[in-house]
């Protein structure tokens, strides 16, 4: 395989994990707005898929910088490192989504990526600092999104304690469109830059590029990729988001998508590459928790968490096996 094939075999593989991405995540945007009967499903992802292509011209690229060249020595990646990393990626999240689990396409991109340079380089390869930010996030993200939802939540029953129940519920499903819009803007700016981030490594890697800069093109195309992964939708994954976790009105559905949101853009801005689904979960437990600690299945949310525990090893594992047999095979350029 020549390097110029590997480059547009390696790009497309990159935007399968980014359609991938969309259709696995589709869930996080989409399952508040359907489970409280605001939007149909079809209407409902293209909502979503819409705002996560609008957000190509909202934010910057912090995220994909620190993707492709923050969290590992860029020294130390290769055209094996890439592919073996987004195969690790792929394979977990298919497997989550076949079994109906809202794990991280997030992680498993970085436990992908981190697990073949690793077989690569040895743990030298990794970047202290980054991997202190990331780690950081997974444990605060969805903190502060049920934080958020509870604060949020809380704040709208207080306001609205003497008013009827019915129109408070007519009045948040106009609402729940904006949130569910502003939701999708910030999925589609964190988790479309982690591919960008990926596909600009690759280019900088072979000598398409002098430094270490997104092109607007990988920009389009990678918001594209995932808009379109979001309108395929991933419906096993909705039941567990808008149905099991616990029960939402129009009311909660708006604050669990506004406090999700709020967390997911600032982590954009900070270059923060956090995980949507870990956000949107701990933003609709803690909407759940005002009303009582028994309205949230707290036995489906831990399995939600064993979920992600195991994300990055286990994405890592799957890439170490993939680049041990790419550089057996011998059949990429270097």
């Amino acid at each position: 395989m020549t390097t110029f094939s590997f480059l547009v075999f390696a790009i497309v593989v990159a935007l399968v994990f980014d359609f991938l991405n969309g259709f696995h995540d589709a869930a996080n945007a989409i399952a508040t707005v359907v489970s409280t009967r605001v939007l149909t499903p079809t209407r409902a992802v293209a909502w979503a898929a819409l705002f996560n292509f609008i957000a190509a011209f909202v934010f910057g690229t912090a995220v994909a910088k620190t993707i492709g060249s923050g969290l590992i020595d860029i020294k130390v990646v290769d055209n094996h490192v890439i592919l073996a990393g987004l195969v690790g990626a792929i394979v977990w999240d298919l497997i989550t989504w076949w079994g109906g689990i809202p794990s991280s396409s997030s992680h498993a991109l970085i436990g992908g990526y981190a697990g073949a340079a690793v077989a690569k380089a040895g743990i030298s390869a990794v970047i202290p600092f980054g991997w202190f930010k990331t780690i950081v996030a997974i444990f605060l993200s969805p903190a502060i999104g049920m934080v958020l939802g509870f604060a949020i939540m809380t704040l709208i029953n207080r306001l609205h304690r003497d008013s009827n129940p019915g129109r408070v519920n007519r009045r948040f499903k106009v609402l729940q469109l904006v949130s569910s819009g502003f939701y999708s803007l910030g999925h589609g700016t964190n988790d479309a830059q982690k591919t960008m981030g990926i596909i600009t490594g690759l280019l900088y890697t072979n000598g398409c590029l002098d430094s270490f800069e997104v092109p607007y093109w990988v920009i389009l195309v990678c918001h594209g990729a995932i808009a379109a992964g979001t309108f395929g939708g991933g419906w096993r994954i909705v039941r567990t988001m808008g149905q099991r976790i616990t029960k939402l009105r129009p009311v909660g559905g708006f604050a669990a998508e506004t406090a999700g949101a709020v967390t997911i853009i600032a982590s954009s801005i900070g270059g923060i590459p956090v995980s949507t689904t870990h956000t949107i979960t701990g933003a609709i437990v803690g909407v759940g928790a005002t009303t009582r600690l028994s309205a949230v299945r707290w036995g489906v949310a831990g399995n939600i968490v064993w979920a992600w525990i195991l994300t990055i090893p286990a994405s890592a594992a799957v890439a170490m096996v993939t680049y041990y047999f790419e550089i057996a095979a011998g059949f990429l350029p270097s």
